[in-house]
């Protein structure tokens, strides 16, 4: 009988523990992981990279729209616990329960929030020389920081068809309308201006033209055409104006003598066809090959706004209706440091209707971050040249993003990185 009970008792226990553990693996396994992305974030830009590494290894990932800063809810994965350790990101465990209530609380249509799936690894590519320049480009120090794996492409690839096999384009610091940067008057005589005059030249005739200006119009339409067939158009800087009035400009000379040997079209101003454009209308080129300047799309020569004055805010857009924007705007602040550029910002009333504004300094009419729709793909420009280096000079060192790893401004580029991951919503009507 003592034997008996001895047993039931060892038995109960054994029935006991197998539940314990049974439960704690179902915890474990229902668990989730919060990133958050508020001010209590650690390291912003490299949690992209670990959202980013998560979609790689197809882990199911949500991103929350204005829910802490536009966080990421994955499933709990040891891996990922241990990834965001490595990589210096917060986090949170959260119990199945909690994670549902998070998700419940945001599909409210009481609150400007919404739960956006990532589906899709992005191929991203960089349109950049493969040469090094005296500057550097923001969005490659931000994908190298965020450890996002990308593609140098230049116009070898766009030239025989490569690019049609990459989802995301950034275009580096570039001069699309062949005036080499307009650095004429200050650099013409360093060796670097003159290797670049000499390598895009060689470039242009590889390809059967005679002007550097005529190959780089032949590439601004192969990038349009690929945006139009559904890629993702992200520029920044100078590549932002100088694309559109590649366009415009068309067949058209624009460049002076110094550039391309003989002298512009005289009418070449009333020859700008905007229909042509993606961003900008009705603007006037300049002309004088002396002035550090493509258009009056730019504000960098005018502006009178003092540094520590120099901000601009992002606007807020409906989770639930407008979620692209949201997804382009998610940050922990939403008034960013301004920095300038060769091309820092747009005046306002030279953007078409058709564009979306999405960060602009309004008492100064700059629009600072603005997006659009082509055909099946969407195009974002951003002004400015380093967003945590207000005037970057010719020569100076790179941003080091140790010391800027929650940087609100270049969480916009980041945005732009991860956009095309998103499982597409129709837009609400």
């Amino acid at each position: 009988m003592i034997e008996d009970k001895l047993f039931l008792k060892l038995f109960a226990r054994k029935i006991v523990l197998l539940l314990f553990l049974v439960l704690s693996a179902h915890v474990s396994f229902s668990a989730s992981l919060l990133i958050q992305m508020d001010d209590t974030q650690k390291n912003h830009l490299k949690a992209y990279g670990i959202a980013f590494w998560a979609l790689e290894d197809n882990y199911e990932i949500h991103w929350l729209l204005n829910y802490r800063g536009g966080s990421f809810l994955v499933p709990f994965h040891k891996e990922i616990q241990d990834e965001c350790q490595i990589r210096g990101v917060s986090f949170s465990v959260l119990s199945d329960v909690s994670a549902q209530q998070i998700l419940n609380d945001i599909s409210s249509d009481e609150v400007n929030m919404d739960a956006v799936k990532l589906e899709k690894v992005p191929l991203i590519a960089v349109y950049s020389p493969k040469g090094k320049k005296p500057w550097d480009d923001a969005v490659t120090m931000a994908l190298s920081y965020a450890e996002i794996p990308y593609d140098i492409i230049y116009d070898d690839e766009v030239m025989t068809g490569k690019l049609s096999k990459y989802d995301w384009l950034h275009l580096h610091h570039e001069d699309f309308t062949g005036q080499f940067g307009k650095f004429y008057a200050s650099y013409r005589n360093m060796k670097w201006y003159k290797d670049e005059v000499q390598s895009n030249l060689e470039m242009a005739n590889r390809y059967g033209f005679s002007k550097v200006s005529d190959l780089k119009k032949a590439i601004s339409v192969k990038i349009r055409s690929f945006v139009e067939a559904g890629g993702f158009l992200f520029a920044m800087c100078s590549a932002t104006d100088t694309f559109d009035i590649s366009l415009a400009a068309g067949k058209h000379d624009i460049c002076a003598a110094v550039f391309d040997g003989d002298p512009m079209e005289p009418d070449a101003q009333s020859h700008l066809d905007y229909s042509k454009t993606l961003a900008f209308q009705n603007f006037s080129i300049e002309t004088n090959p002396n002035v550090y300047e493509f258009s009056d799309i730019d504000v960098t020569l005018t502006r009178t706004i003092r540094q520590d004055e120099d901000y601009f805010s992002l606007f807020e857009f409906s989770a639930k209706w407008d979620p692209v924007p949201t997804m382009l705007c998610q940050n922990h602040k939403n008034l960013i440091k301004g920095f300038m550029g060769q091309t820092t910002a747009f005046k306002l009333e030279l953007l078409k209707p058709s564009v979306l504004v999405m960060g602009q300094n309004k008492s100064a009419g700059e629009a600072r971050y603005i997006h659009g729709n082509l055909g099946k793909g969407t195009w974002t420009f951003y002004g400015g040249h380093d967003p945590e280096d207000y005037q970057h000079l010719v020569g100076d060192p790179p941003t080091d993003l140790n010391l800027k790893k929650n940087s609100a401004g270049y969480r916009l580029i980041l945005n732009n990185v991860l956009f095309p991951a998103a499982k597409k919503k129709k837009r609400k009507t």
